[in-house]
């Protein structure tokens, strides 16, 4: 699946979990927060393709994605992105590999 596509199809998961997407640019990683009583997924839109896919799987793997339904080819590619970051245990290293 391309990654333009998959993005795509991770950020349309995101409101089935209660979450709102905001698309920023700037100086940050993105990630999840309440304000005001909203839950929002700050993305930001500076970084590669590749890694903002991983920040949304990231947050996704966090979260009761058991009992939803999400497309085979999908569910394909976010098992094999946590499988490539679940050797990674060390202390302060974000999901995607940065500090």
């Amino acid at each position: 699946m391309r990654s333009d596509t998959l993005l795509v199809e991770l950020e349309d998961l995101m409101p089935r979990f209660g979450y709102r997407i905001r698309k920023e640019k700037g100086n940050f990683r993105g990630g999840s927060c309440v304000m005001e009583g909203e839950k929002l997924i700050m993305v930001n839109r500076n970084l590669p393709l590749d890694t903002q896919i991983a920040s949304l799987a990231r947050l996704i793997h966090g979260m009761d994605h058991a009992s939803l339904f999400i497309k085979p080819q999908v569910r394909q590619a976010l098992e094999e992105i946590w499988a490539r970051y679940a050797d990674r245990t060390e202390p302060g290293l974000d999901f995607d590999g940065e500090p």
